[in-house]
């Protein structure tokens, strides 16, 4: 695997940390035990999300965001908590991607994993706030569930065809971009639109 595979792969695993983290690890770590996700020598450091114990705490986390990211409000409550944790759990994915013999390599795919896995959490949360201004639960649910199998079957995608990896990484950034503006122009105009005075009304 060259160079550009090992960091599109690293880079893509980071940005779908920032979505689904604990997704993440439980099916890297189900697909390596199940013998579905054959990978080089040198990411042997992966390993570690097949332990039984590693898999099994993936897991639940796993479920309860499963239900959480589609409760309105609640999900960007749990959002805020993982503000922290996402980017950390996908510099450290990062950091197991790239060959360890390489320290430089391994500091700047640790940099690079968390700014990724911070920059995907901020497009996911910043979506999910201007989906929670809708007044009905619908749409919460149906966005939730979008990101549940996309995350699912990019993952696969990135182990299964690391060539591609880069590709995906680049098409997750911009869209990570995208809803990032997206958000922010939404939110600007919704809460500059409630903070406006209002208008007097004419004398009859």
């Amino acid at each position: 695997m060259g160079i550009v595979e090992v960091l599109g792969l690293a880079g893509s695993v980071s940005l779908l940390a920032g979505w689904r983290l604990y997704l993440a690890v439980f099916a890297t770590g189900l697909a390596m035990r199940l013998g579905a996700l054959p990978l080089p020598d040198h990411l042997h450091a992966l390993d570690a999300l097949a332990n039984p114990w590693v898999m099994g705490i993936a897991a639940l986390a796993a479920v309860a965001e499963l239900f959480a990211d589609k409760v309105a409000w609640l999900d960007s409550a749990w959002d805020a908590v993982h503000t922290f944790v996402r980017p950390i759990g996908g510099a450290l994915l990062a950091l197991a991607i790239v060959d360890p013999s390489d320290p430089a390599t391994q500091a700047i795919a640790f940099l690079l994993g968390g700014g990724a896995a911070l920059a995907a959490h901020g497009g996911k949360a910043g979506a999910r706030a201007v989906v929670n201004t809708s007044p009905e639960p619908f749409s919460n649910v149906a966005v939730s569930t979008v990101e549940d199998i996309a995350s699912a079957g990019l993952l696969w995608l990135t182990y299964a065809h690391p060539y591609v990896a880069g590709g995906i990484a680049i098409g997750l950034l911009a869209l990570t971009v995208w809803l990032l503006l997206l958000a922010r122009r939404v939110l600007r105009r919704l809460f500059g639109r409630r903070n406006s005075p209002a208008k007097p009304r004419p004398p009859a």
